[in-house]
């Protein structure tokens, strides 16, 4: 089956070689024509010289006697069966004589006879005439034309010279054809293989095959052109699989980068999304929706974002969380612009706020109560001068009682500030959990009989050792038995048990107090933070103890948990990793 290139290649060659040989042929035939021409004029000045016309003159008596004369210079004349000669009346122009008189009867009068026949040599000949001859006018005595002596050659020897010429142009046209055609037959192999191969291997690059080579051993153009497509599939692998890595980098990013992405067509169409976009959005995102689906009151315009390319800030309420949404333009084609939506979840950070406005106030009130108690005792004292020593007693008890109570306030500012900043020393060491557990009952019962509470410790016999400071563990202890002393019921119990959990050892509070309600157990931990807060305050406490037992647990590499029931009560559990074997005890 013959290939594009093949036939193109055929035809190319078919039309040089007829263009040529057409072309060889027309110059060949015109010049074979021109030189005919050039040599029968040539002949005819040779023979038809002024002497011999003079003598032609002199002698022409009659047709018969310029007959002879002519005659005897036949051969110069080249006279044969192509080739003849003629005398004419020079008046009429009628045949007279001649050396074919049969063609002779037939004559016609050419121009170069009617010239002859004015008195004038008409020796014009025509490239494509059917002819040429030349005409001599013969003048009498008295000037004028008495006879017409001319040659005529009908150029049958010519037009049979150019049909031999046509004829082996003919011949060598078909023999080039066929060496044409066979030519082409090996160019176009040598051409359409490479071709072939070079289409093989862009069809298996283009299939990701880009470990294939063409083959082609050759120092020519297409060897060349193979080299550098060998060298362009090495190049476009490498930058494909650049380009690969670069867009998996990208797409892990994109899908797992905190921040949520959302783009939009121009025309607000949804492309493109990540996870996270629909965790703070609340909802699934689908390819259907439109901008206004997703941001229903949010309103960009699109000449805002065109001004140097710069983004818009908006804050955005999604369910419960309050995002930061920023939005800038991308762009899609060579005149399509889209918009891209960068997703900020604030909603810790706005809490971190709030926490820290009511860190403040809680602070600046915990702090104010007692120091307003300390003014006014004081000022009491000092501006009444009839105080009974009883009552200065009592007042200077409630100064020192408010003292106190800031001393305590600070402290535990201080202490959460050191675990905060990792500036809070620790002695670790290997600790008993069981006995520190233990020692925390033992100095918390006098307490909780004095409220008429049950206080048991069950702790099992041998609990694995953990690495801790034992101080401020017991501490963690305390505070969470007195938790449970404060908000417990009369006649009610506090239970103390352990155990180990995988690598993780356990002490386990549990009391049968009021209780805390489900809403409130989220924020228990947070600083100076207080379900009961009157109640609280009646007790003495200040809102840190949970917050600052988080904290030194934490320090530990350990988790508290709260679970309770409103009501019913509630069980605070302290997990510590279990030591490894070979620990060694050391100050931090």
């Amino acid at each position: 089956m013959f290939r594009s290139l093949h036939r193109k290649l055929v035809l190319v060659l078919v039309l040089l070689i007829v263009s040529v040989m057409a072309v060889v042929g027309t110059f060949l035939i015109n010049s074979v024509t021109s030189y005919h021409i050039r040599e029968f004029q040539s002949q005819m000045a040779s023979v038809f010289t002024s002497e011999f016309i003079l003598t032609l003159e002199q002698n022409a008596g009659d047709s018969g006697a310029l007959q002879d004369m002519i005659e005897a210079y036949s051969a110069s004349l080249g006279i044969d069966e192509y080739r003849c000669f003629y005398v004419l009346d020079g008046k009429t122009g009628d045949y007279l004589s001649g050396s074919d008189d049969d063609y002779g009867a037939q004559l016609v009068k050419t121009p170069n006879i009617l010239t002859a026949m004015n008195g004038r040599v008409g020796q014009a000949a025509e490239t494509l005439g059917e002819y040429f001859d030349v005409a001599i006018p013969i003048r009498d005595g008295q000037g004028g034309v008495a006879f017409v002596v001319g040659v005529l050659d009908d150029k049958s020897e010519l037009q049979e010279l150019n049909w031999n010429l046509f004829t082996i142009l003919i011949r060598a046209m078909l023999f080039g054809l066929v060496v044409a055609i066979c030519l082409s037959f090996l160019l176009s192999k040598t051409i359409t293989n490479p071709v072939e191969r070079l289409t093989d291997q862009a069809a298996r690059i283009a299939a990701g095959d880009f470990g294939s080579s063409a083959g082609i051993d050759s120092n020519d153009e297409i060897g060349v052109l193979s080299d550098t497509f060998d060298e362009m599939s090495a190049k476009l692998e490498t930058t494909l699989r650049q380009v690969e890595e670069e867009r998996n980098k990208l797409g892990t990013l994109f899908q797992h980068m905190a921040d949520g992405m959302v783009a939009f067509d121009s025309e607000g169409r949804l492309l493109q999304f990540n996870p996270a976009a629909e965790v703070m959005l609340g909802r699934r995102l689908e390819d259907t929706l439109h901008y206004t689906d997703v941001f229903p009151d949010v309103q960009v315009r699109q000449e805002d974002l065109a001004q140097d390319g710069r983004s818009i800030e908006i804050d955005f309420a999604a369910g419960s969380r309050f995002l930061k949404i920023y939005f800038a333009p991308i762009r899609l084609g060579a005149d399509s612009t889209g918009l891209m939506a960068v997703l900020h979840d604030v909603t810790e950070q706005r809490k971190l706020d709030d926490s820290r406005r009511e860190f403040v106030a809680n602070v600046s009130h915990e702090l104010r109560t007692p120091l307003t108690n300390v003014r006014g005792y004081a000022e009491t004292l000092m501006s009444a001068d009839d105080i009974d020593r009883d009552t200065q007693m009592r007042f200077l008890g409630v100064i020192s009682s408010e003292a106190d109570r800031m001393t305590r306030i600070v402290k535990d500012l201080l202490t959460l500030t050191r675990l905060d900043y990792n500036r809070m020393e620790m002695n670790m060491q290997l600790m008993d959990l069981r006995e520190l557990g233990a020692k925390a009952a033992q100095a918390m019962e006098g307490q909780a009989r004095s409220k008429d509470l049950t206080l048991t410790c069950t702790l099992p016999e041998a609990l694995p050792e953990v690495l801790g400071d034992a101080e401020r563990i017991q501490q963690v202890i305390i505070n969470i038995i007195t938790n449970a002393i404060k908000y417990n019921k009369p006649h009610g119990s506090i239970t103390i048990t352990g155990g180990t959990e995988g690598d993780r050892v356990f002490l386990r509070v549990a009391d049968t107090g009021i209780g805390v309600p489900k809403e409130d157990l989220p924020r228990l931990f947070e600083r100076f933070y207080r379900v009961d807060k009157a109640r609280s305050r009646e007790s003495g406490g200040t809102g840190l103890g949970l917050a600052i037992a988080k904290q030194i647990v934490e320090s530990h590499g350990g988790t508290i948990g709260f679970d309770s029931e409103y009501g019913k009560g509630s069980v605070v559990t302290l997990y510590l990793p279990r030591a490894q074997k070979g620990a060694d005890s050391h100050g931090g």
